[in-house]
């Protein structure tokens, strides 16, 4: 890891400085954006108001779909193994008649 270096994120009009390796710059730049995005989506609903409301929904919205996807990766995981027991068994049956 390279030495941090300030990066400036603009969310809901404000502007923050944040410490970041170099290598990591471009994926804080895209999760800033996400949540700018999200964050105007919710004060565009009309019913948030309070910039700090606003952010605890972008969390907890965004948090409820890393959730998801991490179940949905899990259930796929799963799958995956009972496909390659199937064919470790097929294989194993051929090869030993």
């Amino acid at each position: 890891m390279s030495t941090p270096k300030p990066v400036t994120v603009a969310i809901l009009g404000e502007e923050y400085l944040i410490s970041c390796p170099p290598e990591e710059e471009p994926a804080l730049l895209q999760s800033a954006e996400l949540l700018d995005k999200r964050m105007k989506e919710i004060r565009a609903s009309g019913k948030v108001m309070n910039n700090e409301r606003i952010a605890v929904m972008a969390a907890l919205n965004l948090s409820n779909e890393l959730l998801h996807q991490q179940q949905h990766a899990t259930s796929e995981s799963g799958k995956i193994d009972e496909q390659l027991r199937s064919l470790r068994h097929k294989i194993e049956t051929a090869l030993n008649p």
